[in-house]
């Protein structure tokens, strides 16, 4: 079942969401070539609890798996679940993708950024603009009355358009209590199909966009997806909040400047 949140409901995401936004916006600071994963997941674990929130994450189950780490993090070829590891370093050139849930107050907050770590080449520079560009697509469509595969076809044309993949294993989804609620939102599909958005609903959209094919491997830890081709993904995530009006992007950091 869809949850249409009240405006106390929608207070309390705003909150959480602020929390998992300033954790993302201090961590991406903190990025740079010769830092560990290891030590981002181990920044990111201080500065949730710092906030007073708990990782999202952190021993969730799927299956028999349990993760164990407090946030993604994934570079170059891993798309999402990355696990920090002490012995991956960061080098110039590279992309880390940083994904950052957190429960607030008992309520979720979701967002993800993919960083570059020093100057880029200019095909993977183009792919993490893209990536950026085709969630604000997405999210324009994210208004009442609209369906939810508007946002999916929105933000697939844009990817497709400037030549690159789109993940169809992983997909949006909606956020309140739980991490995973419904609907889900896949980053492909046709305009006009899947449920109807309305007032209160908060959702993540979140494009995961490859350089290359967009086939999929899983690592041996069971968690990390990969490019089958080895090439470059890109993640933007942001928890968004359907109005009367204009769509709203609860993931603002305390600052008020996106963490984009």
């Amino acid at each position: 079942m869809i949850q249409i949140k009240n405006s106390a409901e929608i207070e309390g995401m705003r909150k959480a969401c602020r929390v998992a936004a300033d954790v993302l916006d201090e961590m991406i600071q903190a990025v740079a070539p010769g830092i560990s994963t290891w030590e981002l997941d181990q920044l990111g674990k201080q500065l949730i609890e710092k906030h007073g929130a708990t990782s999202a994450c952190y021993r969730y189950r799927s299956g028999r798996l349990v993760f164990p780490a407090y946030t993604c993090l994934s570079v170059n070829e891993e798309i999402v679940h990355g696990i920090g590891r002490p012995e991956k370093r960061l080098h110039i050139g590279d992309i880390v993708s940083l994904d950052i849930s957190v429960v607030f107050e008992g309520w979720v907050g979701d967002n993800a950024r993919t960083v570059a770590v020093g100057p880029l080449q200019d095909k993977v520079e183009r792919l993490v603009t893209v990536t950026r560009e085709a969630f604000y697509k997405g999210m324009e469509w994210a208004r009442k009355g609209n369906h939810v595969g508007d946002i999916s076809y929105a933000v697939q044309r844009h990817a497709e358009a400037a030549g690159f993949g789109i993940v169809r294993e992983f997909v949006g989804h909606g956020v309140g209590r739980g991490m995973h609620e419904e609907p889900q939102i896949p980053n492909y599909g046709y305009r006009g199909r899947g449920p109807r958005l309305a007032p209160g609903m908060t959702i993540c959209i979140e494009p995961m966009v490859t350089l290359g094919s967009p086939s999929i491997s899983i690592g041996e830890d069971g968690w990390v997806a990969l490019t089958r081709d080895g090439k470059p993904a890109s993640h933007h995530e942001n928890t968004v909040l359907v109005t009367d009006g204009d769509p709203e992007i609860l993931t603002v950091p305390s600052s008020g400047r996106m963490n984009d």
